[in-house]
């Protein structure tokens, strides 16, 4: 296991821009491109304060201030025939703008179309639940609390929903370590054996591409194939020939339909043909 580096900077400073596409800007167009679209915005603007509106793919997109997030959304449910809540999270914005941005997608089965609802709150605020609204929201705005620690006011469970409950920091914010911190290390080998046996056992592999092929179920090397659960070591490895397929060749009905491999008169093409 690599030693741990705090990461608290890593949306100040990225080490791997070069590995990263940055999709172009989608075309923007305005409210009134859409005459369903527009009249919702219509209804909406004489009710509430909307801070910047467009259609893009075909989408509705308003901003809205965070203290008017239920009335929107009522408006939205009870005037304007959207009578779906499809998703709401959030955007880790909190290194550029100090705070998050809250999303709402919300469908009309009879009209078509879509509206997402937006709105910015800092680090640290809460917003008013929508749950009242939509049932769908319970889980939604669980998992956001989970995954980046917001606070949906009023909620009636707000509690982790994928994480262990004593579970220490929030894993969708940009800052959280992608192999987890010291505490997701030890975390397992804490609550299952205690912290006595961390010496026994070791740290947690964190590491989704790491394959020990001496842990537990003896993972085969070509040329070096054991059965299963096979004592081994570095050290007392035995070597097995290789056999790329049955000898002989494959008959069927006495006739050869695959013919002997033989490495040495294969040939490796240069390019595609």
């Amino acid at each position: 296991m690599r030693a741990y580096k705090a990461k608290d900077n890593v949306q100040a400073k990225s080490y791997y821009n070069d590995r990263f596409f940055v999709n172009p800007t989608l075309q923007r167009k305005t409210v009134y491109s859409d005459s369903t679209l527009s009249s919702a915005y219509l209804s909406l603007a004489n009710h509430v304060e909307i801070t910047e509106a467009y259609i893009e793919l075909d989408h509705l997109v308003i901003y809205i201030n965070p203290q008017d997030n239920v009335k929107v959304i009522k408006h939205l449910r009870d005037i304007c025939s959207y009578d779906f809540l499809v998703e709401l999270s959030a955007i880790d914005y909190i290194a550029a703008k100090g705070g998050f941005e809250v999303f709402y997608e919300m469908l009309s089965t009879s009209k078509r179309k879509r509206i997402r609802v937006k709105t910015f709150i800092k680090e640290g605020q809460a917003i008013e639940s929508v749950e009242p609204l939509f049932r769908m929201a319970d889980w939604s705005e669980r998992e956001m609390f989970d995954m980046f620690g917001i606070v949906s006011n009023n909620h009636p469970y707000l509690k982790r929903i994928l994480m262990p409950d004593d579970w220490t920091g929030y894993p969708l914010l940009k800052t959280y370590p992608l192999h987890g911190d010291e505490a997701a290390q030890w975390y397992e080998v804490d609550k299952i054996f205690g912290k006595e046996a961390r010496d026994v056992i070791g740290p947690e592999i964190r590491d989704a591409a790491a394959v020990d092929r001496y842990d537990t179920t003896r993972f085969s090397r070509l040329g070096h194939e054991v059965p299963f659960g096979t004592k081994i070591s570095k050290d007392n490895e035995p070597d097995t020939p290789i056999r790329y397929q049955e000898e002989g060749g494959v008959q069927l009905f006495g006739k050869k339909l695959v013919t002997p491999f033989d490495e040495i008169e294969t040939t490796n093409l240069e390019e595609r043909r």
